[in-house]
């Protein structure tokens, strides 16, 4: 073979082991040519969204060019949503699911999700999250998880996995092999898992080897230092965590996706082209990039590391190979998985909205104080989400409350202000509801230390006032009249709204 053919036949296989993303509505130009040039997969972001209407115009666009391509998105439902970033998810996340702890209710609203998503043309989920979220003070997993208990994440993982495929779209289990037990988030730098191996068998793998008997053919690797298997490298970058622990061990042969290849817990040492090598070389069959970094220039700049890193020898011809043969196998499967997927449109805000009301629970303190008969002041207190979530979905108890009472009035309230002085809680949350129930919605009381002083603040201040917890349930005042949803999806956010306004619960 010529020197330039080979190069070419190089250039096509790092292309097909790439997922990236893109801006726009529409398929850039780029796109496209990248595509016909042997581009395999592409992920859509938030970005990418206006209607599901729009993403069937864009997902043909793009299969016009390949029939076969897989087209991925980051939708885990509840907090972290893309296809319904503008609007707030319809469905409740893990941990209200979880919390419910009905593998049928999880199966039926993961089924619900996959229509829209099949209907939009998207053929892999960048979702369940497998992880058990061990560790209360985690910054990025949090509700995303279906609980602390391993069997009971194991069971609804499953489930999710076989309600999401049964409508034609491919479920991916990660972040392996498991982030819950961390305290940093990988999207700024390198967190630790510490535990030995048979804490991490019996906390961390229950979940996977769920999803692998229920039929998931993706994983995606996390980007977290696990020294008990390799005390070097992230498992994004580990062959000892990727073959041998993934493959070996759990007898995994499908597709090994990354987490964001741009994220810091792997750019910050290695950089995004010597993470990409890496992470191939260790055993990742396809890359996701684009997140953040969403230009031609990354693709090229990834392809051309990975063919130069085949030239010079630090990656084996053979393992590109592999990996892109993988990604063509798992594109043929998952595009057979959408021919057969089950027809009909989704549920819209049924199933999820049966789930949300179910996973709301009371204290006896809030049972006596409902239901509202008069339009309360609302206070919402506002953390900084991690990376995950967007920052354009909305939240919270206000708006569906305003619907259900109106005159109902809000403020939103962000521990910068707070501290800065530049806000207080006075005037601007009790003040206003003088003489009027006051509802209290946190988001993670627990892990923030601002908005737990401002929660006992308050409800010293007002010992009748509600409080919407929508995150990690946590330690507040034992008195205090609690809500708690499990969740900060707007499905969550209706159904806290219609227990403050009927006072009964799931």
């Amino acid at each position: 073979m010529s020197s330039s053919k080979h190069s070419s036949e190089l250039r096509r296989l790092a292309l097909s082991v790439l997922q990236p993303g893109f801006v726009g509505t529409e398929a850039p130009d780029w796109i496209l040519r990248d595509i016909g040039d042997g581009l395999a997969s592409v992920v859509l972001f938030s970005r990418n969204i206006v209607s599901t209407e729009q993403v069937a115009r864009l997902t043909a666009q793009l299969r016009a060019e390949n029939p076969d391509l897989i087209v991925a998105i980051d939708e885990e439902a509840g907090d972290v949503t893309r296809i319904e970033s503008a609007t707030g998810s319809s469905r409740p996340g893990n941990f209200a699911l979880g919390t419910v702890d009905d593998a049928e209710l999880t199966e039926a609203v993961a089924a619900d999700l996959g229509r829209q998503l099949r209907t939009a043309g998207v053929s892999l989920d960048y979702a369940p999250s497998a992880d058990v979220n061990s560790n209360p003070d985690n910054p990025i997993i949090g509700v995303r998880s279906f609980g602390s208990d391993p069997d009971v994440v194991a069971r609804h993982t499953a489930a999710w996995v076989r309600g999401l495929q049964s409508s034609g779209v491919a479920a991916c289990a990660k972040h392996f092999p498991g982030h819950g037990d961390v305290a940093v988030d990988s999207h700024h730098d390198l967190p630790s898992y510490p535990a030995g191996r048979d804490e991490i068998a019996a906390q961390a793998l229950p979940p996977f080897r769920a999803a692998v008997a229920a039929g998931v053919r993706a994983v995606m690797s996390g980007h977290l230092l696990v020294p008990a298997y390799d005390p070097g490298l992230p498992a994004t970058l580990s062959r000892a965590i990727l073959h041998g622990l993934l493959r070996e061990e759990l007898g995994f042969d499908g597709l090994v996706v990354s987490d964001a290849i741009e994220m810091g817990a792997v750019t910050r040492r290695h950089g995004i082209d010597g993470a990409t090598v890496k992470a191939v070389a260790a055993g990742v069959d396809a890359v996701c990039v684009g997140g953040e970094s969403a230009e031609e220039a990354t693709v090229a700049l990834l392809a051309k590391a990975l063919t130069a890193a085949v030239t010079g020898g630090e990656l084996p011809e053979e393992r590109l190979a592999e990996a892109a043969g993988r990604v063509r196998e798992f594109a043929r499967w998952s595009a057979g998985l959408r021919a057969a997927g089950s027809a009909g449109e989704p549920a819209g805000d049924g199933i999820g909205h049966v789930a949300a009301r179910r996973a709301v629970r009371l204290t006896g303190a809030a049972r006596a104080a409902l239901p509202l008969t008069a339009a309360p002041h609302v206070v919402e207190l506002a953390p900084v989400t991690n990376m995950a979530i967007g920052k354009e979905t909305p939240w919270g108890v206000a708006e569906p409350l305003r619907e259900r009472l109106p005159g109902t009035t809000s403020v939103r309230v962000r521990g910068q202000e707070l501290e800065e002085g530049t806000v207080a809680l006075e005037s601007c949350a009790l003040a206003p509801a003088a003489g009027r129930p006051l509802v209290i919605v946190a988001r993670d009381a627990a892990r923030h230390a601002w908005m737990s002083r401002a929660v006992t603040g308050l409800t010293a201040a007002r010992p009748d006032a509600i409080v919407v917890e929508m995150g990690l349930p946590g330690t507040t005042p034992a008195a205090a009249a609690q809500v708690f949803t499990h969740g900060a999806s707007a499905a969550s956010g209706v159904a806290a709204a219609e227990v403050l306004t009927d006072g009964s619960a799931g």
